[in-house]
């Protein structure tokens, strides 16, 4: 039995485990790499093994940093199963088709520059084809029920409180006799946060598997995000601004619809327009309606009352080109929700090329911004910054808000290990920056963890 890991190693995006055992290879997650579009684009295209080898692929969520690839899969012969919860399926179809959708759009921006240039033409790595073949691929797995994959190998998932359908992957393996215990974290949500229930706890793990996004850091108390958010929807009111707020369509959206519907009802802002200017976030939102299945007992009595989660007086869905560029020459004060989180693609582009060089607008992150992203540029304090291939002043004021984060901090992810109670053998520590992991791993050996690594990239270790 053995494990290789292929990406999100010492990084954040890119998600990607292979697990072969019994004579069967098992992907673990095929998430896009995110970052520097020359290298982003190299790493997706070229894939460490042959798409036709795989038996299956086993899918923890649908954010793109862990789903994205999967397309590029299907396109160079992958043939097998995709499981994954019924949540999650229902993300990823309208997730990835976006997805290939914005590529598109990119790469023809780009291969019109590149022309100009004199240079090759970048490919596109997958088309909404490929997302078609991909989607009848898919294997609809409700958590707790455990599914065999081959001879002497069989898995669960379980609710891991990090964005609709996330899974904790539990894979047990019986190999030359002796029964083997895998958890694979995929990205491990936080207790007490709105919508989702909490975290599963999972006994009886022999190997882990761990994120650790934000392995060296605490988040700020929930309570401040409403002091926080509140206080920001106040100031532009108040200064007739704009405030932006670039935020991922799964989760992060419908985390902030349900903190600002409750400071719309209690009237603690003013009477302003919300728009959510993102058509995969609207089918996102949309989504989250279907599946009750994966809300907290505390939304679960909200909806028996008959009140409505992401549907309220303030809040406007925008799904047209027209009526997002109408936002453009709108004048304040608004709130303007859109598509990336990192500020990578999508309409949020258009919004902050037209916002971010007047003083009085503010653009909110609420998100983890990866490294060689916008938003990482704009959170460092970066001036000027390149949006679309023009360069512009930074005059907004750039705020932001950790404590909305959907991952476990460092504080969550150990009491998380403890409560697991049995004693793991090995632990690998991936989803990180390498000061992230290294810190997480330290914590993790002084709670007695008898070995624990954070593996290079492209690592092969025998269990």
């Amino acid at each position: 039995m053995e494990i290789r890991f292929l990406g999100a190693v010492r990084t954040t995006t890119g998600s990607m485990h292979l697990l072969t055992a019994n004579g069967r290879r098992v992907l673990l997650d095929c998430g896009l790499f995110q970052g520097k579009r020359k290298e982003a684009f190299e790493r997706n295209r070229t894939l460490p093994f042959d798409p036709a080898s795989l038996d299956a692929v086993v899918l923890s969520h649908a954010h793109i940093d862990h789903s994205g690839n999967l397309p590029t899969l299907v396109r160079n012969g992958f043939q097998g199963p995709v499981y994954a919860t019924p949540a999650t399926i229902d993300l990823c179809d309208v997730m990835l088709r976006d997805s290939a959708y914005l590529q598109m759009r990119d790469v023809e921006y780009i291969n019109r520059r590149r022309a100009k240039q004199g240079k090759k033409p970048f490919e596109l790595l997958y088309e909404i084809g490929d997302v078609e073949r991909l989607m009848k691929q898919f294997r609809p797995v409700s958590y707790e029920a455990p599914q065999p994959i081959g001879p002497g190998i069989q898995f669960a998932f379980h609710d891991a409180g990090h964005i609709l359908g996330s899974a904790l992957t539990e894979i047990h393996v019986q190999e030359n006799g002796s029964p083997h215990r895998i958890l694979f974290t995929g990205d491990l949500g936080r207790p007490g946060m709105p919508i989702l229930r909490d975290p599963v706890v999972v006994h009886g793990t022999e190997i882990l598997i761990t994120e650790s996004t934000y392995g060296d850091r605490v988040h700020p108390p929930k309570e401040e995000v409403l002091a926080k958010l509140r206080g920001l929807v106040n100031e532009a009111c108040e200064r007739r601004s704009k405030l932006v707020i670039p935020a991922f369509s799964v989760g992060r959206t419908q985390a902030l619809l349900y903190y600002l519907e409750g400071l719309c009802r209690r009237k603690e802002v003013c009477e302003l327009p919300i728009y959510v200017d993102s058509l995969l976030s609207t089918h996102a939102t949309e989504i989250h309606a279907r599946h009750p299945e994966c809300y907290d007992a505390e939304t679960t009595d909200r909806l028996r009352r008959g009140e409505t989660l992401f549907s309220f007086p303030s809040v406007s869905y925008i799904t047209g080109l027209d009526a997002s560029k109408a936002l453009n020459d709108a004048r304040g004060p608004m709130v303007i929700l859109s598509a990336s989180g990192m500020c990578e693609g999508g309409r949020i582009l258009h919004h902050l090329a037209h916002t971010i060089e007047d003083p009085r607008n503010i653009i909110l992150f609420v998100g983890y911004q990866a490294e060689n992203t916008l938003g990482r540029y704009l959170i460092q304090g970066r001036n000027p910054v390149r949006i679309l291939g023009d360069e512009y002043a930074v005059r907004a004021r750039i705020a932001k808000i950790n404590a909305l984060s959907a991952h476990a901090d460092r504080n969550e992810l150990l009491a998380y290990f403890r409560a697991m109670a049995t004693p793991i053998a090995r632990a690998f520590v991936v989803h990180g920056e390498m000061a992230n992991a290294e810190s997480l791993a330290a914590g993790m050996r002084e709670m007695g963890m008898p070995s624990v690594e954070v593996p290079e990239v492209g690592r092969a270790v025998v269990l």
